[in-house]
């Protein structure tokens, strides 16, 4: 890993914030093709991706200062703004995300709903890409394996400052894995038939599975939050709750607008 590529005078250019923007870039050109295969909406995908990477990006540093690192932030309020120190939490990023695209498809009358289900895989290659940006940046790390095989990070790093020289389980580099496995379920179950909105719902239940399960191995923050789960396997546990009721409720709500619809008998006069 290689936390700076080089400097401009003392100004270091980050490998933290150059592969965070690649991200955005290129989950912004994946949905562009997504969009562009299905044949609609792909004219306003390169807004959206402006508009929902900014709002990620800020989303992403307020869900980790607030529901994360608040006992510290809350004593060093000027240091917020630094996310060159690591602190973008994924799911505070992707509602943020999701909230500004709805907003910019109301405002344009797109069916937010049909898009979603149409551009939602590229998410996972934003969220893979952004685990490497973790990587490089020695954040998002595990927690000690307790063995001679595992992460060693750098000195000057988040993850060597909190646990030295001791291997850690590779967490980031495990979820920026399984993001790209999630991906290819999505495009498989896309290519099926399914509801409207269940892409989306299969999307969030997934890696909210995932994230839930990774959160286990997480030695970045250990604090419970919740009935003695971590934060982030709270919401978690929730997300994919309220999406699998949303997956079944447009499966039943399909069906029924397939059916056709029943006609009286005439009466005999």
């Amino acid at each position: 890993m290689h936390q700076y590529l080089f400097y401009i005078g003392d100004f270091p250019i980050r490998m933290y914030g150059l592969v965070l923007c690649m991200s955005i870039f290129l989950a912004t050109g994946v949905a562009y093709f997504l969009a562009k295969q299905d044949g609609r909406w792909h004219e306003h995908v390169l807004d959206i991706g402006i508009y929902g990477g900014f709002a990620g990006l800020i989303g992403a540093r307020l869900w980790d200062v607030f529901f994360f690192d608040w006992d510290y932030y809350q004593h060093h309020l000027l240091e917020i703004p630094f996310v060159w120190q690591g602190g973008m939490a994924v799911q505070g990023g992707i509602i943020a995300g999701v909230l500004t695209g709805i907003w910019y498809c109301k405002r344009h009358n797109i069916d937010w709903v049909a898009f979603a289900d149409i551009v939602t895989p590229s998410i996972l290659i934003g969220q893979a890409v952004g685990r490497m940006a973790n990587l490089l940046n020695g954040d998002a790390f595990g927690t000690p394996t307790g063995g001679n095989f595992g992460i060693l990070y750098p000195v000057g790093t988040l993850a060597h400052k909190t646990y030295g020289d001791q291997p850690l389980w590779p967490a980031e580099v495990w979820e920026g894995q399984l993001d790209v496995v999630i991906f290819a379920l999505l495009l498989i179950f896309r290519a099926c038939g399914h509801a409207r909105g269940q892409v989306m719902c299969l999307y969030v239940m997934l890696y909210s599975a995932v994230r839930f399960g990774l959160e286990m191995l997480r030695g970045d923050y250990v604090e419970p939050f919740l009935f003695g789960l971590k934060s982030a396997q709270a919401t978690s546990l929730i997300f994919f709750l309220l999406a699998l009721a949303a997956f079944i409720y447009c499966g039943v709500k399909d069906k029924k607008a397939a059916q056709p619809a029943k006609t009286g008998k005439g009466k005999k006069k």
